[in-house]
């Protein structure tokens, strides 16, 4: 070893344990007590290292990465508050199944709650949100370490173990006292503990569970495939062909499922809100609710289709994910502990069609609402509503999407994107922060053009997302401004009360433009139909620097605009 690393061993540790099981991404807030880590890590010839100085956007940052790899990346930070920052994304990461490390360097225990400087109680601090928490012990610097060093080998090993295993955030805490910056070209440990542990990930397709599936399947007239946040690329061209091409199946799936057919039914709200306003609404859910319901993914956008399907339960619901199967609709599903694709491989040649008219009937539905929807936008005024429509119908195929929370999200949802479009969001807790640090994070892992799309809030929220020296230059962002949470118009209450807009709405007069100048950004701005047709001509073609096109537009239309598009 030639590179300059820490003495300390525990450091050492640390940082082995990471090259040894595939950490290649390292994001590190500056500090003093994560020195030994900083150092050794910023020299490691295997991991590239990322300096974020805020931690909250660090984190999101490296959730950015850790999505598109799929591989555990570390964050490190010093001691004190700087942990409490990294819980956003680790509860997002938690939720989202994403394998975020967190490694929190502290003080060592004589030092907690003396009142020594920058110290807190970081044992344990987030465990909530994390799978396995590590408190390593620090090293013995004058006698023997065997103990201490086996023991922090096997905590590293047992936290790696989870994070790899179930794709999921875990914390390291890691005592360093002074000195802190020693430095040796020679490391001092040897990490046999490793070698002697394997990382088992459970395939195997619970062969009970699977014949009352195929039993299932092959006598359901109504089968519903719902799909939520799912990764791209990782379902089989024949299995889309099976569920697309049988008559009994219909699939509803969102803006964040990245599958494509057309069969496939895109907006959701778009079937289930016209139905709510007729008179013969009840036959027509009940048309709808499915005798088998299949879903996979992540977090469901959809609120409506909630409801449907809490009231409307259908006779089987079956939830097909490695880890989890949340009671989204008040009844507990199957659980098939292994994801989609392997399992529909497995049951494929025991699959048989059956004679229905379910699909026939609902695709015919969808049709001639996408027909009254095609009308409905030629109609409308400047709105957030069109603006999302033009934004989508304008943007390349091939493109890597990542959206905002609330308006943006919610937005995409209801509309078609252009094909091979991947799209990302973070729904595992579906707040409006970190928004922009992880299509950063993304952006860098990917070698595509980017863009998101965001709300003003949501902007402005994560604005330290963009003091970082890694955006490349084909991301692109786009900031829907309409002057505050216009999403919260269309809930009930005295839009016109003070209280409304300055608790609810938080209304504002800001825009991004010194914010792109600050963080060397091209902006560019439109606030009416033809302007922002004409910057959509050039804003997605290759460019020299990354860029801002904030779009403004009127807050007290947007509301009605999108609450009239639900009685269309």
């Amino acid at each position: 070893m030639n590179q300059v690393i820490s003495s300390i061993p525990l450091a050492q540790t640390i940082v082995e344990a990471c090259a040894y099981f595939g950490v290649h991404h390292v994001v590190i807030s500056p500090g003093s007590r994560n020195a030994p880590l900083t150092l050794s890590f910023s020299n490691h010839p295997q991991i590239k290292t990322y300096a974020v100085v805020d931690e909250r956007a660090a984190g999101f940052f490296a959730l950015g990465i850790a999505q598109q790899t799929r591989k555990p990346v570390a964050v490190i930070c010093t001691s004190g508050s700087a942990l409490l920052n990294y819980y956003p994304a680790v509860s997002e990461a938690f939720y989202s199944d994403v394998p975020l490390m967190v490694i929190s360097a502290d003080r060592p225990k004589h030092l907690i709650d003396i009142g020594d400087g920058q110290t807190i109680r970081q044992e344990k601090a987030i465990d909530p949100h994390v799978t396995y928490s590590a408190c390593l012990k620090e090293d013995v610097r004058n006698g023997d370490n065997t103990s201490v060093q086996k023991y922090n080998e096997i905590e590293l090993a047992k936290a790696f173990q989870q994070c790899l295993k179930r794709q999921s955030p875990v914390h390291i805490n890691v005592p360093f006292d002074e000195p802190l910056y020693q430095q040796t070209n020679h490391t001092s440990i040897n990490l046999a503990i490793f070698k002697q542990l394997e990382i088992n990930i459970p395939s195997a397709i619970n062969k009970d569970l699977a014949s009352a599936f195929i039993k299932d399947w092959n006598s359901s007239k109504s089968k519903l495939i719902l799909v939520g946040t799912h990764l791209p690329n990782t379902i089989s061209k024949e299995i889309i062909e099976l569920w697309a091409n049988d008559p009994s199946v219909l699939v509803l799936k969102e803006t964040t499922s990245n599958l494509e057919h057309a069969n496939f039914i895109d907006s959701i709200d778009g079937i289930v809100a016209p139905i709510e306003k007729r008179t013969d609404a009840s036959s027509l859910f009940e048309k709808l609710q499915p005798g088998m319901l299949i879903s996979f993914g992540g977090m469901i956008v959809s609120k409506k289709i909630k409801v449907f399907l809490r009231k409307f339960q259908p006779k089987q619901h079956y939830h097909i994910n490695p880890q989890k199967a949340y009671a989204t609709f008040y009844k507990k599903p199957i659980h098939l502990k292994t994801n989609a694709n392997h399992f529909f491989k497995y049951v494929f040649s025991n699959l048989k069609q059956v004679d229905s008219d379910y699909f026939e009937f609902w695709n015919r539905v969808n049709k001639l609402q996408c027909k009254k929807i095609e009308q409905y936008v030629k109609e409308i005024p400047f709105s957030d509503f069109s603006v999302f429509y033009k934004i989508l119908k304008t943007m390349p195929s091939r493109e890597h999407l990542q959206l905002a929370n609330s308006s943006s999200i919610r937005y995409a949802n209801l509309m078609q994107l252009p094909q091979e479009t991947e799209v990302f969001c973070n729904r595992g807790t579906s707040g409006i922060d970190g928004s922009t640090s992880t299509a950063i994070g993304a952006a860098i892992i990917q070698n595509k053009p980017t863009t998101l799309i965001t709300g003003d809030l949501s902007f402005l929220y994560d604005s330290n997302g963009l003091w970082n020296n890694y955006i490349p230059s084909n991301f692109k962002i786009i900031v829907v401004n309409n002057s505050g949470g216009g999403i919260f118009r269309i809930l009930p209450g005295e839009k016109h009360k003070n209280y409304y807009e300055t608790y609810f709405e938080t209304s504002h007069q800001l825009d991004a433009s010194y914010l792109a100048k600050m963080f060397g950004f091209d902006y560019f701005t439109a606030g009416t139909k033809n302007e922002l047709k004409n910057e959509l001509k050039h804003f997605f073609k290759p460019q020299q620097k990354p860029k801002i096109l904030e779009v403004f537009t009127p807050r007290e239309v947007n509301d009605q605009v999108l609450l009239n598009y639900f009685k269309v």
